[in-house]
């Protein structure tokens, strides 16, 4: 039986592969583990089937036989152990990858998905104009950080694993920001992951569904 992952049926993102169920196909694509997708309408996502699966209502879930897990960071975490692909054969590059992941999503993603929020519900907030550069400073400071890192590295340790994975996930929010222009090492980073052959399957898979939905809609309105 093939594991299942839940998306949403509806993407926020209009295809461009920034949802979180996005990272869990990307590491499925560079194991090369068949898998089957649920998508789930925004209100299926609060109804309690859902609820058993992510106390939180939201996407993406991972079932797999007996195991059912929320979170995408744990998700790929739990992928990329019980498969080869994803993470170093020796205890310690498994330890740094894992630190990777979680400085993927504790570090580097909080100022940039706060910086989202506010472009998209707080523009019309009074303390917008002095607030957005302040967030702004916030991410150079960790692209900067970043950037020093990557300097002559083409990925976070000597091989792509799923810290590689998470981390690009995270920082292609940025794209079309302006922001990444004064971090070339970090675009060119990102640049790298997102032509692995993995990447771009997992995205043409997710963008099938915007465009799925978007086909019928159109139907409908011609009719």
């Amino acid at each position: 039986m093939r594991p299942v992952l839940t998306a949403f049926a509806t993407s926020p993102d209009r295809g461009r592969g920034l949802a979180r169920d996005f990272r869990v196909r990307w590491a499925l694509e560079e194991i090369g583990q068949p898998y089957e997708v649920r998508l789930l309408t925004f209100a299926e996502l609060k109804q309690p089937a859902h609820r058993t699966l992510n106390p939180f209502g939201q996407i993406p879930t991972w079932q797999d036989g007996r195991c059912a897990l929320f979170e995408s960071g744990a998700i790929v975490l739990h992928i990329a152990e019980r498969h080869p692909g994803l993470m170093p054969d020796d205890k310690v590059g498994r330890a740094r990858t894992m630190a990777w992941m979680f400085a993927a999503v504790d570090t580097v993603e909080p100022p940039i998905w706060e910086w989202d929020l506010a472009r998209m519900v707080e523009g019309g907030k009074p303390w917008h104009a002095e607030r957005l550069p302040m967030l702004e400073h916030r991410i150079h400071t960790r692209l900067a950080e970043l950037a020093a890192w990557l300097d002559q590295r083409d990925w976070l340790e000597s091989e792509f694993s799923a810290g590689d994975l998470m981390m690009v996930a995270v920082l292609r929010r940025l794209h079309a920001s302006g922001l990444l222009d004064e971090h070339p090492s970090v675009a060119a980073f990102i640049a790298r992951g997102e032509a692995r052959p993995a990447f771009c399957r997992a995205f043409a898979a997710q963008k099938a569904v915007f465009d799925g939905k978007a086909a019928n809609d159109d139907e409908r309105a011609a009719t």
